[in-house]
Parts: structure tokens; sequence; C-alpha cells
């Protein structure tokens, strides 16, 4: 292997999310603990990305900065390589996050009052963005039949013809389920969509995490130009390098409407640049980390069956569903039979394991943990070594004992 995959970055003390959330739990966990919890690697960062840095900061000086057309360059190529379509230029305006850009799109394309649908279990922002914009949420949840799960096209039918929401969240691929819809599944979506004349904003910040046997479409690829006139897709560098900390996202809005509203409510929130260090990093990822990438899905999906050898169907009965993309495989705790509070505390507790409940992410998560498999394979096996040892422990036995009395 070329790349480095096996060191673990130093990251306690450092203010990262994931590092102190578990450190305000538990100020004494043991110092080899990592978190598996928050969507960020413990992967050293590439070397052209560190590189493309050090230039920055040793040539010239840190001051507001724009877009240079090497960035746009890269988004463009970057699509044309890894998805198979070209966006225009005109259509790329930046975000410092997927997630603000995502209220910014409900800020600008709805209005106070107005219904957004969101299809949980889902990433739980997603929540968020329409309640603390003032809209109503709306709810049209996956269909699970065992370890698959689909759109519910008529039951989103049926909330576009009785409640009349204005704009649908999609997650694709899907976080946390793992899902990377098909071209069948997306057009289908984009029929039911058309019959309410929805605006879609997609989140496609997984999509070049992809796992062996998968494809991942974007939705604009197959939209016709009307429904692309309705659609912003949202990618970003952040998942595919860790590199979330630069705050950089490319949001592609092929209407020329959409796009006008969108930087309108971008800059009524005081937003206009990107932090200096965005650009440089996204083109050095894009341009020079294509190699380090294909490298990491190897062993995003060599961890993702070390995982499912390891708990599918053991345990008591867990169940690791599919991963079809993302690094975040999403795992079945109801043989525990233990409300989500309890398996927390258990798994903090006695595993001294920090994954994301499933109970965060909406209706249908509550009995599922979403573990974060972006880590050295033997800290991954090092976790797994915890689970396995308190679940083969007395206070296991009385965890359960306590859901069953309640």
């Amino acid at each position: 292997m070329e790349h480095d995959f096996t060191t673990l970055p130093a990251r306690r003390g450092t203010g990262s999310s994931k590092w102190e959330s578990m450190l305000e739990d538990n100020p004494c966990v043991a110092s080899d603990v990592v978190p598996l919890s928050v969507a960020d690697m413990e992967f050293l960062t590439p070397e052209p990305i560190k590189a493309a840095l050090h230039r920055l900061i040793d040539s010239t000086s840190l001051g507001y900065t724009d877009p240079t057309e090497d960035f746009f360059d890269a988004c463009i190529a970057w699509q044309e390589r890894r998805h198979g379509w070209t966006p225009e230029r005109s259509w790329i305006v930046t975000s410092p996050g997927v997630v603000p850009a995502l209220y910014t799109a409900v800020t600008a394309f709805t209005k106070p009052g107005d219904g957004v649908i969101v299809q949980p279990p889902v990433y739980y922002p997603f929540f968020r963005a329409v309640e603390q914009t003032g809209r109503t949420l709306v709810e049209n949840p996956l269909l699970r039949d065992g370890t698959t799960w689909t759109f519910d096209l008529e039951g989103l039918s049926e909330i576009i013809r009785t409640e009349h929401p204005k704009a649908i969240i999609i997650s694709s691929p899907h976080n946390p389920v793992g899902r990377v819809w098909s071209e069948e599944e997306l057009r289908g979506l984009l029929a039911v969509c058309d019959e309410g004349g929805l605006t879609i904003l997609c989140d496609e910040i997984h999509d070049d995490l992809i796992m062996p046997g998968h494809t991942h479409t974007t939705l604009l690829k197959l939209a016709t130009p009307e429904q692309a006139s309705r659609i912003v897709v949202c990618t970003a560098c952040s998942k595919t390098f860790s590199l979330a900390g630069v705050q950089c996202s490319a949001i592609f809005i092929p209407s020329d409407d959409l796009r006008k509203r969108f930087l309108g409510a971008y800059s009524a929130q005081g937003h206009f640049q990107l932090n200096a260090f965005a650009y440089p990093a996204l083109i050095a990822a894009y341009n020079e980390c294509e190699d380090w990438l294909d490298e990491l899905i190897d062993v995003i999906w060599g961890n993702y069956l070390r995982l499912r050898e390891r708990l599918d169907g053991r345990l008591g009965g867990l169940r690791v569903h599919p991963l079809e993309g993302t690094y975040l495989p999403w795992a079945d705790f109801s043989a525990w039979g233990m409300p989500a509070d309890v398996r927390e505390a258990f798994l903090h507790e006695h595993a001294q394991l920090y994954l994301d409940s499933g109970a965060v992410f909406g209706e249908g998560g509550e009995a599922f943990e979403r573990f974060n498999i972006a880590c050295p394979a033997w800290v991954l096996d090092a976790a797994l070594d915890r689970l396995e040892a308190a679940y083969g422990s007395e206070a296991f036995e009385l965890a359960r004992q306590g859901s069953d009395a309640s």
C-alpha cells in the first residue's frame, strides 16, 4: 500500500469535536480509546493537501480570498472523472459546508410555515435545517425490508397531494443506512417530486465513498432540464478527504433563479467567502489525491468486512446492514432489547465504545448504532474487542434485566 492508513493522528486535546465529546462524557476514558462516532476520519491528511497548504502559508498572506478558475476547473473535472457528468461552471457556488448550504437553501426557496420533507432515519441536521428556519417538518420515513431500505414513493405521493410541501431534502448516498440509490430509484423519486413541483435539495456529500459493486449517480445526471431547474446538489471534499475543518463545499445549482435566491440568502446571513485554506485544499484533493481515495476505499471495505465478520449474527444476534456507500455501517442492536439511552450508557461505561446512537437519526433508527470505520484496522479491532468483552460481562445482563423490568 502506497499511502499510510495505519498511523493514528494525534487528535486528543486538539479541539476535535468527536474526541472532546467523548472526553466530556468520560474524562477518565482510557488513553487508547478512539471514538467511532462523528463522521470524520482517523487517518493522516494526504501529503499533497498538506503541501498545498504549506505553499499557501509560505508564499502569500491570508487575506480575503475568492475562488480561482483552478478551483472551478478542479470541481468540474472531478465530477467528470468520478461521476460521469459535466456541470457548468456557472452552476457552482461555494459554502463553508453542506449543512450551512441546506439551511441557506431552505431559507431561500421556502417561506416560514412551508412544509419541507425529510426521510428518516436520516442525518439529523436535516431536521434542524427545517425546524430552526421556521418551516414545517414533514416526515416520509424510508421503508425497511429486513436489511434493505428504500424510498416510500407511495407515501411521498400521498404527502404531496394532501400536505402540499414545497421542498424535500434527500441523502444520496444515504447517511446513515448506507444505501447507494439506483438509477431506477432516483428516477422514481424525480417523477413523484414532479407531481408537486418540489424543490429538491440533494446532499451528495458521500458521493465519492462508494463501495465495490456499486455506482453513485448524481441526481442532476438523470434530471430533465425542467427537473434540474428545481434541484440543488450539495457536494464537498470534506468527507472524501477528511477536510471538514477547512470548510469547503461546492454546491451545484443549474437554475439562474434558484442560484440568485441562494446567493441572496447566503449574503443575508453574513457569508461572502470561504477561508483561504479551503480553495487550495480542494484543488490539491481533487487534482492530486485520487490514488489516495482509491486506496482509502479498499481500507474502508476491508474494515467493513471485519466488522461484519465479528458482529453480524453474533453478540446476541446483532445485524450489520449492507454498506453500499459512506464509511458509516449501520448496525441493528434490537436483539439486545435495550432502550437507546440504556444501550448508550452501557456502551460508554462498559465497552468505552463511542458510536452515534441511531435514535438521533429519527424514526426507524432507535434500535441502531452507526459505526465510523474510517480508522486504522487495529483501532477497529480494539473497539470490537472491548465490545465483545462488555457483552460477556455481568454488567450486560444487569442492563438487559433492567430494561426488561422497565
